[in-house]
């Protein structure tokens, strides 16, 4: 991976206490996985960055590098790597997420 996008990938980390590395905008979600997470953290209203990663071929490639983690959606909480959807989908339905967000002081909503 080139040092631009390692920056870019780390700007984005560092800037975002929630950041979520996905395919398409949460608005429109460019595939059923980015579309499940983007929708949980909604649904907890946390703010969160989405990162397109379709925008960018060395983007798309590097933060699955960078994580050491092969597919994406990748959501990172205070710079932590948090996971992909089906650990995230995991997590929210086992209230994992929620008392995860509580202990890193990101505002949401309890569900």
């Amino acid at each position: 991976m080139d040092q631009q996008t390692n920056d870019l990938i780390k700007n984005e980390i560092e800037n975002n206490e929630v950041c979520l590395f996905m395919k398409g905008t949460p608005d429109a979600p460019q595939c059923g996985f980015s579309m499940a997470v983007s929708n949980i953290l909604k649904i907890l209203e946390v703010n969160f960055k989405g990162v397109n990663v379709l925008e960018n071929q060395n983007l798309r490639e590097g933060i699955k590098t960078f994580s050491d983690w092969p597919t994406i959606p990748q959501l990172y909480i205070n710079k932590e790597f948090i996971g992909g959807c089906d650990i995230i989908k995991e997590m929210y339905e086992s209230g994992e997420l929620t008392n995860l967000l509580k202990d890193k002081n990101i505002k949401h909503k309890n569900k």
